[in-house]
């Protein structure tokens, strides 16, 4: 029987790894526009980080998700990040 590989992805927060579902993926595309990527399957440059407010809280302190993705984010990035968490 074949075991099925589940994808890992590092949380810009914490730096742990993790299964990419239980992460929340921000993507800048193509053109630039940085956003929440919820179904993962948005294309472009994918910066993965908890659905937690001290990571959260970290990658915007040390503007990990802005060295990730190679480009400048507004806080209202962040507040979407925020926002995202309430509702799980």
């Amino acid at each position: 029987m074949k075991v099925k590989k589940i994808p890992q992805r590092k949380c810009v927060g914490c730096g742990e790894m993790k299964s990419k579902k239980e992460l929340i993926r921000v993507v800048r595309s193509p053109e630039g526009y940085i956003s929440l990527d919820l179904t993962g399957k948005k294309a472009g440059r994918g910066a993965y980080v908890c659905p937690d407010k001290e990571c959260i809280a970290k990658a915007y302190k040390a503007h990990r998700l802005e060295k990730a993705l190679d480009k400048q984010i507004n806080d209202d990035v962040y507040k979407k990040l925020l926002e995202e968490m309430k509702h799980e």
